[in-house]
């Protein structure tokens, strides 16, 4: 059994992040953000990148820190992150620096590659913007009225984007049918959408715009995205990164202008709808209910019956295990800083969110998550406090559970809860 020293040597001696594969992907980037030269958006997106190993931490960065936390190696500048940075696909302030950070390895398709580096460029650059997007979930996806909805119209999106002339505009008339019919049922649902495709969905159109492949090749993959992701388990937080890619590919087509008119409360499905003088019918459900067929409504909305039974079960699942059961408490507050997968999120009325993977730090320290947690909002739906499971009959206070870790930060320490057998935060 090889001690844990040698462990240790042989993953400092394998190099997480390969110099030759860490230049050509920089070589990639530089090359698309300088062919782009700032013309997409009227910023350069070509600025200090690095790439991060979450298994160990290290990164392997396109230029100096200001802080001198990074080391030159090989034309490269390497380190390592300390615990307390959230690692993700993310822009992050760290060191001095304002960075784009991508995890590795990268994908191995030079597209998809290219649009992902381009995506988080976009996101280093999108404060500068007139219209930074949002990041709050769409809950309403997560009901079974807001998924049928949607789906249809992100397969009429397919389809716009695989048709031409007369039948693309009757599929993208579809699209904004049903993308309106929907948005009628909750007050809040087009502020919401419309943010997070500024957000999300506008950083995902860059990325494929300048990605390097024939306008055909980049149509066919926004195509392709819509109509897999239109199966996807949770919409609250991923459904724009098909959606956006969709509406800006048919925005360069009917409204080449449009990236000029983007403002801080734009929405992309307006934009196409001024483009083809479209309007909403007065019989708004009815039209809608009507060209549902042509886009498969009825299959879709048995798969939306059964998927809605099986969540009822599901949320009296989770109400015991994160609100009946013994769970751990903390307290989020202003030094809050996270990363998630946005295709493993889910909205529970009357629990809070749950985040499949998350990892959460505050001043209390650093929490991993892997199993499961489920975060609370407070009345302006600001993220309040976490909670994850505790092992039932655990003795002592608990500093790993059910598929969570907890790195406590100095000085800090748990307490017992007000209920027998949880705990939480010591004041």
């Amino acid at each position: 059994m090889p001690s844990a020293l040698l462990l240790t040597c042989a993953l400092v001696l394998q190099d997480p992040i390969p110099s030759t594969a860490a230049l050509a992907a920089f070589g990639e980037y530089e090359e698309a953000a300088l062919d782009d030269a700032g013309a997409l958006w009227g910023r350069e997106l070509l600025g200090p990148l690095l790439f991060a190993d979450p298994r160990t931490r290290a990164v392997v960065a396109n230029q100096p820190d200001e802080a001198g936390r990074l080391v030159e190696r090989d034309g490269l500048f390497v380190g390592t992150l300390p615990p307390e940075v959230g690692l993700a696909n993310t822009a992050l302030e760290w060191a001095g620096v304002r960075w784009t950070m991508v995890m590795w390895p990268l994908p191995a398709d030079r597209c998809s590659r290219v649009t992902l580096l381009l995506h988080e460029a976009f996101h280093r650059v999108q404060p500068t913007l007139p219209h930074a997007g949002g990041s709050e979930l769409a809950a309403h996806l997560e009901q079974e009225d807001g998924r049928v909805w949607l789906r249809l119209e992100l397969r009429a999106l397919a389809l716009a984007l695989r048709t031409r002339d007369e039948a693309q505009r009757e599929a993208i008339a579809d699209a904004l049918l049903f993308r309106a019919r929907r948005q009628a049922l909750w007050p809040d649902a087009r502020t919401l959408e419309a943010a997070l495709e500024r957000n999300e969905g506008l950083a995902e159109y860059t990325g494929l715009a300048l990605c390097g492949a024939s306008p055909e090749t980049r149509t066919e993959r926004a195509a392709q995205r819509l109509l897999v992701d239109e199966r996807a388990e949770s919409f609250v937080r991923s459904f724009a990164y098909a959606s956006g890619p969709a509406y800006g590919l048919l925005l360069d087509v009917r409204a080449p202008d449009w990236r000029t008119r983007v403002g801080a409360q734009s929405e992309l499905a307006s934009l196409l709808a001024e483009a083809l003088a479209w309007t909403a019918p007065a019989e708004l459900a009815a039209a809608a209910e009507q060209r549902a067929e042509a886009h498969g409504g009825s299959a879709v909305r048995a798969e939306e019956r059964a998927r809605a039974v099986a969540r009822a079960e599901r949320e009296a699942a989770l109400r015991a295990r994160y609100v009946e059961g013994p769970v751990l408490v903390l307290p989020l507050g202003a030094r809050m800083q996270y990363t998630f997968d946005p295709n493993d999120v889910a909205a529970f009325d009357g629990l809070g969110t749950l985040y499949g993977s998350l990892s959460i730090s505050d001043h209390w320290g650093v929490l991993t998550v892997t199993g499961g947690a489920l975060v609370e909002r407070d009345a302006r739906g600001a993220m309040s406090a976490v909670r994850v499971p505790l092992a039932p009959g655990g003795s002592g206070a608990p500093l790993a559970g059910p598929g969570w870790t907890l790195a406590l930060a100095a000085g800090r320490a748990l307490a017992a809860g007000t209920r027998p057998g949880d705990w939480t935060l010591a004041r």
